[in-house]
């Protein structure tokens, strides 16, 4: 990925980016986020407009990406090989304590040749993102957001029927040493063809960092229960929809994506030296309910759960270990293991898998 950002006086500004993806030697050939040979990733112009001395308002125009809070629901899709960019209109508002973001988008949709990335126009992509603080609560970091979406075609154990959905949601987040924290709640409503749409989530990200011992360890909690359907056959439908979540949600192994799960993720990190750091965690996943399937990291229907009753998927042992050379260059040795259960047996084939990773990044 290559970009240049060009500062046009103090109101303007234009940003380009292009970006090539390679995929080689995988059975049954690339997968649509694996493989973009040459595309423009990013091309938008800015224009600020100050309304107060505290207050000042951006209009972008143009191809971008969008990431909000920690990416659960709108991300940059860093796991995958092609990252995920929007064509939108966007305002920008950053005033005393808050950014609020508000926009009108369709998402990019990533083909392999040369520069034929374009629009995806089955899918309309909307909302407002505010993320500040309430002094006079006491709360220093706060996100408020309304994020719509409508899909002509969407797939999930219940059916394949038009989706108009909608989603709010509220993130508590900050660090209080020695304890990080980020709690997340959004709630879902809208329409599934002729039905109607109910779902919701809840996570929890809690750590704890031990620096009177050797290593400094960081031990880590992460829990979450987002819903799934009751019933396949009636007229409401409480799948929930990720939207547009990281690659590599539950790991890089990127097995099983946000939808009809609940999963507790203990991990633990030391920091080896001051460059060198290893990570070691172990997420457990089960369906929330029996009567609906599982689903990938993009949300996407995966597997039925009309054919077995276990809610247990599997679990995942994962480790990690990072060196950062320096700010621009960096090798993270990745690898994992899954465990797969009698429900994945009973909905089709299911297996042990193995994973190992290598990544070499250099920024510039």
């Amino acid at each position: 990925m290559l970009h240049t950002d060009l500062q046009l006086g103090n109101p303007s500004r234009v940003f380009i980016q292009i970006k090539s993806g390679l995929e080689n030697d995988r059975n049954g050939g690339p997968r649509v986020p694996d493989e973009d040979r040459l595309d423009l990733h990013q091309a938008f112009a800015d224009v600020k407009m100050r309304l107060t001395h505290h207050a000042n308002l951006t209009l972008r125009v143009g191809r971008q990406e969008l990431l909000y809070g920690s990416q659960r629901l709108v991300s940059v899709r860093e796991g995958p090989n092609v990252r995920q960019s929007f064509d939108a209109a966007r305002l920008i508002l950053n005033a005393a304590n808050w950014r609020i973001d508000g926009f009108l988008s369709r998402p990019v949709q990533t083909n392999a040749e040369v520069f034929d990335d374009a629009s995806n126009v089955e899918v309309s992509f909307w909302g407002i993102y505010g993320v500040g603080a309430i002094p006079k609560l006491k709360i220093q970091h706060i996100d408020l957001y309304y994020l719509g979406l409508n899909r002509a075609t969407a797939q999930y154990d219940a059916g394949v029927m038009e989706e108009t959905r909608h989603s709010v949601g509220i993130r508590y987040w900050g660090n209080k040493n020695p304890f990080r924290y980020n709690f997340e709640f959004v709630y879902q409503w809208g329409s599934f063809g002729s039905g109607g749409i109910e779902a919701w989530t809840i996570s929890s990200d809690t750590k704890y960092m031990l620096k009177s011992m050797p290593f400094w360890p960081i031990l880590g909690l992460k829990a979450e229960i987002i819903s799934g359907d009751q019933n396949a056959d009636d007229n409401k439908l409480q799948t929930f929809n990720p939207l547009f979540p990281g690659g590599a949600y539950f790991g890089l192994a990127a097995l099983i994506g946000p939808a009809n799960l609940f999963d507790v993720h203990p991990s633990i990190e030391l920091k080896l030296s001051e460059k060198l750091t290893f990570a070691a965690d172990w997420d457990f996943f089960w369906r929330h309910r029996v009567h609906d399937g599982i689903y990938g990291p993009n949300g996407a229907f995966e597997r039925t759960g009309q054919t077995s009753q276990e809610k247990f998927i599997g679990d995942q042992l994962g480790l990690q270990l990072a060196f950062d050379y320096n700010r621009h260059a960096y090798l993270s040795l990745e690898g994992a293991f899954f465990h797969a259960v009698r429900y994945l047996k009973e909905s089709g084939s299911g297996k042990d898998l193995v994973y190992f990773s290598a990544t070499l990044g250099y920024k510039f």
